[in-house]
């Protein structure tokens, strides 16, 4: 399904990422990507974190397991720098 998902983004012209470590980065305008995680593939936007002043960390999941590792940017561009399935979200029990 991931697979899927970076061939349709790679087949639409978008700005691509810049230099990185990893091979199959897949860039694109954030409401595009927020737009295709959630209406093609069902993906709901799980936790988020601040990066730094121009980043910030999200995490896009499915009912069916399958999670995306998106790193949004102050300029309104959106890159996918992980992907993968079997995600668990994990609630610590209440020490009470």
């Amino acid at each position: 399904m991931w697979i899927r998902l970076a061939l349709s983004l790679l087949l639409v012209p978008l700005p691509l990422a810049a230099q990185s470590p990893i091979a199959e980065v897949i860039c694109a305008p954030r409401a595009e990507m927020t737009q295709r995680l959630s209406l093609q593939y069902g993906a709901r936007l799980a936790g988020q974190g601040i990066r730094n002043l121009e980043m910030m960390m999200e995490v896009w999941t499915t009912p069916r397991g399958d999670w995306t590792l998106v790193q949004s940017y102050t300029d309104g561009r959106a890159c996918i720098v992980a992907m993968g399935d079997a995600w668990e979200t994990v609630v610590e029990a209440d020490p009470a």
